[in-house]
C-alpha cells in the first residue's frame, strides 16, 4: 500500500482536514469532565417534608399567638389580641398550661393532652422575632408549637 501525499501537482491545496488533534483535545475535555463533575457536585442526602395544608382543629385550650415586626424593627407578640412583653409572654404561658395540667388531674395523670401553641407570622416578620416567640413558649413547657398559614389560592387539602 502506498502512501498518497497528495495531488502530483504540488500548488494545488490539500482538500483533506487532519482531525486527530481535534479527537484528542475533545477526548482530554471528557476525561476532565466526568472526574471533575461528581467533585464539584457534592450533595448530602436529605429527605425535604412534604407540605401539605391540614386544617386544624381549634382547641379552648391552645394558645393562639400573632408574631409580627413594628414599624421600628422591634418584635411585637399578641396573645390573643393583648401584646405581651418577653417576659410577661413567658410567666402567662407557664401559667396557662400548669392550669391545664391540674385541669386533667395532675402532672402524673393517665392519658394527659398539653395545649399547643400556634403562632400566625406575618410574612414580613424577621426569623428572630418568631423564633423568639417558639423558644419563649418551649422553656415554658409547650411540647408542641406549630405555625398557622393561609394555603395559596385555589389549593386543594388533601393528606399524604
Amino acid at each position: 500500500m502506498a502512501m498518497s501525499a497528495g495531488p502530483a501537482d504540488s500548488d494545488a491545496p490539500m482538500s483533506a482536514i487532519n482531525t486527530t488533534p481535534l479527537v484528542d483535545v475533545m477526548l482530554v475535555m471528557l476525561i476532565i469532565f466526568l472526574i471533575t463533575v461528581p467533585v464539584v457536585i457534592q450533595t448530602v442526602p436529605v429527605t425535604l417534608p412534604k407540605v401539605v395544608f391540614e386544617p386544624t382543629t381549634t382547641k379552648p385550650e391552645n394558645v393562639a399567638l400573632s408574631v409580627r415586626a413594628s414599624s421600628d424593627g422591634a418584635c411585637e407578640v399578641y396573645w390573643n389580641q393583648t401584646k405581651m412583653a418577653p417576659q410577661e409572654l413567658l410567666d402567662r404561658a407557664v401559667v396557662k398550661l400548669r392550669q391545664e395540667i391540674d385541669k386533667q388531674g395532675g402532672p402524673n395523670a393517665p392519658g394527659i393532652e398539653l395545649p399547643e401553641a400556634h403562632i400566625r407570622g406575618d410574612v414580613n416578620t424577621p426569623y428572630r422575632c418568631i423564633g423568639g416567640a417558639i423558644f419563649t413558649m418551649q422553656r415554658a413547657g409547650f411540647a408542641r408549637v406549630g405555625f398557622i398559614s393561609e394555603p395559596p389560592a385555589g389549593y386543594a387539602t388533601s393528606r399524604l
